[in-house]
């Protein structure tokens, strides 16, 4: 339990707080929390953040969490009383994940599932802090069969020299080093994996489906598939991913756990779908396999379900309309109106 006094609120650390889920995270922790968001820009941006600069329970620091750092000795942060307080949660998020830039960016994707993990949980131990590790989908490796779902005990396989190996196995290998520290140093610790998770604020034009999907089809360009007609996955909202995240912190479960929507859909589906609400002169073009977009499990949430009592509540449809929203206001292009 931690001994340090809360004057009013709990102060919270969000690693990769500048990215598309870090952002969101940042918006929810600050209706009770004060929050300190940490990144280095390499996957976040900018914009994501700025409406929450002028906030007195939000300060933004600009650093690579690879390298280590002593919060209490900055004078930005010493609104946050940490020399007393301390840090109450540690958000980590904290990789360069862009799919169009994997290659240039192996060698720090590496380190942020290593180095950046350990100086995360080391703020962590020093604060007595809850901690919560944001892991992937990934950790269950590529699966061949068809219609699988995979529940937290399901392991698949390993393969630590693949293309994708720095994050697939490095994912693997953060979680591990997370549950050391929870044994070893008694901490408070979670491990989400999350699969696909879609809404306002992902990145365009860096080969992620959803965005590149409503770009293109906004374009009236060829909406591109990786793949066959056959390929298929599933798409999680990011309010029900953050609120997922938050009921996790709040609970006394420590294992692995999904989030993610347990409903398989349908690329080709999806894409028609995305047509049609947009009204595009767009068409469907398939392509070679792409090594980062591949078919992935399906989620099992029960535990998820019976742990939290939560389950995805967003429907493909709103999510879509709110995507689409975004990216038309983005493009400069009008006539959609708001969903969520």
């Amino acid at each position: 339990m931690n001994k340090q006094a809360i004057f009013d609120k709990k102060n919270v650390l969000v690693t990769g707080g500048a990215g598309f889920i870090g952002s969101h995270l940042c918006d929810e922790l600050l209706k009770d929390s004060k929050v300190i968001c940490l990144d280095d820009f390499s996957s976040g941006a900018e914009k994501n953040i700025d409406h929450l600069l002028a906030e007195s329970d939000f300060a933004f620091i600009k650093h690579d969490i690879t390298k280590p750092i002593n919060l209490e000795s900055m004078p930005e942060l010493q609104k946050f009383k940490i020399q007393f307080q301390g840090i109450q949660e540690v958000y980590h998020l904290a990789c360069p994940m862009s799919p169009k830039y994997f290659n240039e960016n192996k060698i720090a994707i590496a380190l942020a599932n290593s180095l950046g993990v350990k100086n995360a949980l080391d703020i962590a131990k020093k604060h007595n802090a809850k901690f919560m590790h944001f892991s992937s989908s990934v950790v269950y490796g590529y699966l061949e069969a068809k219609d699988r779902k995979v529940s937290e005990n399901d392991f698949g396989p390993i393969n630590t020299i693949s293309p994708r190996a720095v994050y697939d196995e490095g994912k693997r290998f953060a979680e591990s080093l997370v549950d050391a520290y929870r044994e070893a140093y008694k901490l408070d610790t979670k491990i989400v994996r999350l699969f696909r998770i879609y809404g306002p604020r992902m990145k365009l034009e860096d080969n992620q489906m959803i965005p590149d999907f409503i770009s293109n089809a906004l374009d009236n360009e060829d909406l591109i598939i990786y793949g066959d007609e056959n390929f298929s996955s599933s798409f999680c909202f990011i309010s029900d991913c953050i609120d997922a995240c938050v009921k996790l912190m709040e609970s006394d479960y420590y294992k692995p756990i999904n989030i993610g929507s347990d409903v398989e859909i349908n690329l080709t589906i999806l894409a028609n779908k995305l047509i049609k609400m947009i009204e595009s002169k767009s068409k469907i073009k398939y392509e070679k396999e792409h090594f980062f977009m591949k078919p992935l499990a399906i989620p099992d949430v029960t535990i998820a379900r019976n742990e939290l009592g939560w389950m995805p509540i967003v429907t493909i449809e709103k999510g879509l309309e709110s995507a689409i929203y975004e990216i038309r206001a983005n493009k400069g292009i009008k006539g959609v109106k708001e969903a969520l």
